[in-house]
């Protein structure tokens, strides 16, 4: 009854493959080139082939989300999301390699989640779980024996049960208070034993659930920063107020200034801009390296700085992700409709009043890219 996705229980003794006996070329071959020197060989056709399957078992899936799955799924959503624990993922094989990423894409997602190895679970680790937790089990075949301990602790304690599996008529889906039943799709490998297809489609229903449970409990950006501190990700997840230059450093002055005294206090800031500010306090132009190189000549240092601003320049909230920021940066720098190319930084404005600046080469320094 062992799952046809846990190797060690079919059984199968392979002839081990040939090994060249003359080193291959370590010179890395990238995209383009690659398809040229491929030029439809093998390879690229198994490729090909690979995604072909792949994607028929992702369309199956969609198809069946579409009948009588999606009120299962619906089900699952709602057990979940009234769970007082923690979501407690298993498989074996394959399928337990799939309910590690669940788990961890779960619980980055707000949806406390771990995973339990069965076996580990039948020598003591039925004690990590609760009457308060749910339980995912991904099983293809629904018949894997090392499930049976976690499947009759969940009976006995009556711990919500959601299967993911092919078979609806399996021991696992017996069992289960609600059944994910995937549709049966040609696995990629060509001798249809090397899971492929399959748990393809097994991440994808995991994934679902994930964000499924994310839009149903509200999670935002920010909480979503608070699981991702490290990496480029939570680089990219800081906020345009984490990263602002603010008070002194920024360079602003009143209009009604002229040019001459603009341009020291320019300098000085050394941020390639200048914020023009009205008596109360509100930023009401910017000023751009650009602005003064289109506005060259013998009359500009005795012009005011109303006469040289853009008006009503493009700004940031406080709560922008650093990622946007760098957005909306990049496509100034592109130049649109309401601003001349070359920007490279945005005031961050709240309440009409400016509170920050952020330069592009503050993100960047921040790991944001």
């Amino acid at each position: 009854m062992s799952d046809s996705h846990d190797e060690s229980a079919n059984g199968l003794s392979l002839p081990k493959p040939e090994l060249p006996t003359a080193r291959a070329s370590r010179k890395p071959v990238t995209g383009p080139a690659s398809t040229s020197t491929a030029g439809g060989s093998a390879e690229l056709r198994s490729a090909i082939r690979t995604l072909e399957l792949e994607s028929e078992g992702l369309n199956a899936l969609r198809a069946a989300l579409d009948q009588g799955l999606g009120e299962a799924f619906a089900a699952a959503v709602a057990i979940i999301a009234a769970a007082a624990g923690r979501v407690i993922v298993t498989g074996i094989g394959k399928s337990g390699l799939v309910g590690q990423k669940v788990a961890a894409t779960l619980a980055s997602t707000g949806t406390p989640a771990f995973f339990v190895h069965p076996s580990e679970a039948s020598h003591g680790d039925l004690g990590m779980i609760t009457r308060d937790d749910a339980i995912i089990v991904l099983s293809w075949n629904g018949e894997a024996v090392e499930l049976r301990n976690i499947l009759t602790y969940s009976r006995r304690f009556k711990v919500p049960l959601i299967a993911i599996t092919s078979r609806a008529g399996s021991t696992l889906a017996k069992q289960s208070d609600v059944v994910l039943e995937l549709p049966r799709a040609k696995e990629a490998c060509p001798h249809g034993l090397a899971p492929t297809t399959s748990t393809t489609m097994q991440v994808a229903i995991g994934d679902c659930l994930a964000i499924a449970l994310l839009e149903h409990k509200g999670f935002t950006a920010q909480d979503f920063k608070i699981f991702h501190p490290g990496g480029s990700l939570g680089a990219s997840l800081q906020f345009v107020s984490d990263i602002m230059r603010t008070g002194s450093s920024l360079p602003l002055v009143r209009e009604g200034k002229v040019m001459a005294e603009a341009i020291v206090t320019m300098t000085e800031k050394s941020l390639g801009c200048l914020g023009v500010v009205d008596a109360e306090g509100r930023l009401i132009g910017m000023i751009t390296d650009g602005d003064l190189r289109r506005h060259m000549g013998p009359r500009l240092l005795q012009a005011r700085v109303e006469d040289i601003m853009t008006r009503e320049p493009k700004t940031l909230p406080p709560g922008t992700l650093a990622s946007a920021a760098l957005e909306q940066i990049n496509s100034l720098k592109r130049g649109d409709a309401s601003r001349p190319p070359g920007v490279t930084q945005m005031f961050v404005v709240e309440n009409g009043k400016p509170v920050g600046i952020v330069h592009v080469h503050d993100l960047l320094r921040a790991g944001v890219a």
